[in-house]
């Protein structure tokens, strides 16, 4: 699971749960972004981000912490991070990439995004306002959309290429959001963890 976690809050480590809870997973391991190359510059520093994440996971043993992306210090896209975990776990080893159905629609407009299928299987859950419609979905999407479901049982059985859609509670919670209520010095209480939390408001971050 990627992003920048710039806060990571309760709608990323639901999500998380529920792909545990739902689809044949071992772990769920985070791999925060360093300066991700689609988008604009985290508004928190790695150091901070990293952080955060450590105090948002730390309960859950099968959550682990991926850092290389962040290490890297130079613009990160999804294939080469791919790549690097194919290179560290094998080509038969199954991996899932998890993501939001709002995610999941601009794929297209990813780098080399064809090839994320040679190396991923994706797990896609419905987020508020985004729920799947394949009519709906960019034409070459669709089409490929359509071409690789399947089950969650099967994504043990193959090592990358298909996509599954599975249920996730739909907290609609986002990091846009909250770095506004904490510029507007709004409260953020039951959207974050409340160690996450601390951590903000002990650093004056966002403001």
């Amino acid at each position: 699971m990627g992003g920048t976690f710039d806060p990571v809050h309760y709608a990323h480590l639901r999500l998380a749960l529920d792909a545990l809870e739902t689809l044949p997973l071992a772990e769920v391991r985070w791999i925060p972004s360093g300066a991700p190359g689609h988008r604009g510059a985290p508004h928190a520093s790695a150091a901070d981000r990293l952080a955060m994440l450590r105090l948002a996971i730390a309960d859950e043993p099968r959550f682990t912490l991926d850092t290389a992306e962040l290490d890297a210090g130079v613009p990160t896209y999804t294939v080469p991070m791919l790549r690097r975990l194919r290179s560290e776990l094998g080509a038969e080893r199954s991996l899932v990439m998890l993501i939001g159905m709002d995610s999941f629609l601009t794929l297209p407009s990813w780098r080399d995004w064809e090839a994320l299928f040679d190396l991923t299987h994706f797990a896609v859950a419905d987020r508020p306002g985004y729920v799947l419609d394949v009519a709906k979905l960019p034409a070459r999407l669709a089409e490929i959309y359509t071409a690789r479901r399947e089950e969650p049982s099967t994504l043990a059985s193959r090592p990358h290429g298909c996509i599954v859609h599975f249920p996730a509670v739909q907290l609609d919670i986002s990091a846009t959001d909250l770095r506004a209520r904490f510029a507007q010095q709004k409260s953020a209480r039951c959207l974050i963890p409340e160690t996450v939390l601390r951590y903000i408001e002990s650093k004056a971050l966002y403001r």
